[in-house]
């Protein structure tokens, strides 16, 4: 077999992650199969079931893996004989009046009946290089539905996150209307008693009109979160309201996130295999390429029979030994004067494989730099709560004093106005950073490539889509569980590559 074989090439991998000794991570191995059953959320798992049952986009990856397991069965078919050819042709015949060929009669019946076949012989590993660029094709496409789902696994528990985070500041946007709802009927009263100027009713006015204005945009953002999720769970906007209907807080997240090593990342992050994938295949297309640079060998064979109704002869005599006629041999062809079109082809192939290989290379380091961040956004933002929780026990505080000292007259409006702008910011900010905390752990489980195994032991499509297909196109079998469950982490083992010479399907 002609180019090179694959090799994996060492990958830039760190030892351990920055803040592998902070007491939030977990540096043990695991396998973040439900890794959003952390959160303890029946809402957020009934969800991601419902997403993996019924998305779109993960449907058309499940078909896009049948695809490419049709394409492997091409290019095993082409191992085999690629020309084949049945003849049968009966015809009536006229001849020039002249008749140079002597016969009897110028007009005659004749027929026919004959096979050919053509049968490149894979002298330089052509055709077995094929196979096995189809087959890391197929796997690849197999780790791209799994890059899908861990995508999907996490834009919905994201989506999530994000509506109860804003149902959040929603409720804190209503609650500080009220509570400045009652500043500025304090300010009207003494307003009306002579105590106060028309100024502070109008400065009372203006900050609740603008935390009042907080809620329709709040309000926005929510609905469009929603439909974002009614799309991620395939799924008309409207219906999602009874799946959402259960918890209606910010999911609490652990007090650990487990990470591992990086790398774990190699085995498990599907991208990753997809790239190394891709990369195999293409540097199969290589040697692919490179064996048009010799000749090829076919063996070439025809057998036929022909009679006609000329002289004494009868179109009967087609089946029979006397009118059979055979030939059998080899053939030879060899493109010499390409004029360098086959060797630039095969540089093409080469740089290809060359790029697919820094592709890999920099998914390995995307895919710590995704980790690095998640860890960062949950430790962070846990800081942050907790300073934040501070600060609206202060403001909350402030706005109490604030209030009775204005009531009492001994403190001017503005301070009152102020103590309820910190307040309304405190308790906002707070809210998003208790939401930055799941998102935090849901970017690192994301980045760590959980989720995907779920898949294991289901099949890529579901029943209905497989009927569809099968009604429409003989699939054969094609569509069975056991042509359709290659072994899923890791680059290909034995178990999952199958022979280069296998009979046709």
């Amino acid at each position: 077999m002609l180019g090179p074989d694959y090799h994996q090439p060492p990958a830039p991998v760190a030892s351990k992650w920055r803040e592998a000794a902070n007491p939030d991570l977990n540096t043990a191995r695991d396998e973040y199969r439900d890794w959003w059953r952390v959160f303890n959320d029946p809402v957020l798992t009934r969800l991601i079931d419902v997403a993996y049952a019924q998305n779109l986009t993960l449907l058309t990856a499940g078909v896009r893996v049948l695809e490419a397991r049709a394409q492997l069965g091409i290019a095993i078919g082409e191992f085999y004989p690629q020309q084949q050819k049945l003849t049968a042709s009966v015809t009536y015949n006229r001849l020039p009046s002249s008749n140079p060929y002597n016969l009897i009669t110028n007009k005659f019946w004749s027929d026919a009946f004959g096979a050919q076949a053509a049968w490149e012989v894979d002298v330089w590993g052509k055709l077995r290089r094929a196979i096995q660029s189809a087959d890391y094709a197929y796997l690849s496409s197999v780790a791209n539905y799994d890059d899908v789902l861990v995508s999907l696994t996490g834009d919905v528990a994201g989506t999530y996150v994000q509506i109860r985070t804003t149902e959040r500041q929603i409720a804190i946007a209503r609650d500080n209307v009220e509570k400045q709802k009652i500043a500025l009927k304090i300010a009207e009263a003494r307003f009306h008693g002579g105590a106060a100027t028309k100024r502070d009713v109008y400065q009372a006015t203006n900050v609740l009109g603008a935390t009042e204005a907080a809620v329709p945009q709040l309000m926005i953002q929510l609905e469009q979160s929603k439909n974002a999720l009614s799309v991620l769970l395939g799924m008309e906007p409207g219906r999602l309201d009874a799946l959402m209907a259960g918890a209606s807080d910010i999911p609490t997240a652990p007090a650990q996130v487990t990470v591992g090593i990086p790398a774990d990342l190699l085995r498990r992050r599907p991208d990753i295999r997809r790239a190394e994938l891709q990369a195999a295949a293409q540097c199969a297309q290589i040697g692919y390429a490179k064996a048009d640079l010799f000749p090829t060998f076919s063996l070439v064979g025809d057998v036929g029979t022909l009679s006609s109704t000329i002289g004494t002869a009868s179109l009967s005599e087609v089946f029979t030994s006397m009118s059979l006629a055979y030939a059998l041999g080899p053939t030879l062809q060899w493109n010499i004067l390409n004029y360098g079109q086959i060797t630039n082809n095969v540089r093409v192939q080469d740089a290809r494989f060359q790029e697919l290989q820094v592709d890999y290379l920099d998914s390995v380091l995307k895919a710590q730099q995704e980790v690095e961040n998640g860890i960062a956004l949950f430790t962070q933002s846990k800081y942050e709560v907790e300073f934040l929780t501070a600060s609206v026990v202060a403001a909350q505080g402030a706005l109490r004093i604030a209030l009775i000292q204005y009531k009492e007259g001994t403190m001017d409006f503005t301070t009152v106005l102020l103590a309820e702008q910190n307040l309304y910011i405190a308790e906002n900010s707070l809210a998003l950073a208790q939401g930055s905390v799941p998102l935090g752990v849901i970017a690192t489980y994301r980045a760590m490539g959980g989720g995907w195994q779920i898949h294991e032991g289901h099949e890529f499509v579901p029943a209905d889509t497989r009927d569809e297909m099968s009604k429409r196109t003989n699939w054969g079998t094609l569509l069975t569980p056991q042509l359709l469950m290659p072994q899923a982490p890791g680059l290909p083992s034995a178990s999952d590559v199958g022979p280069l010479i296998r009979p046709p399907e």
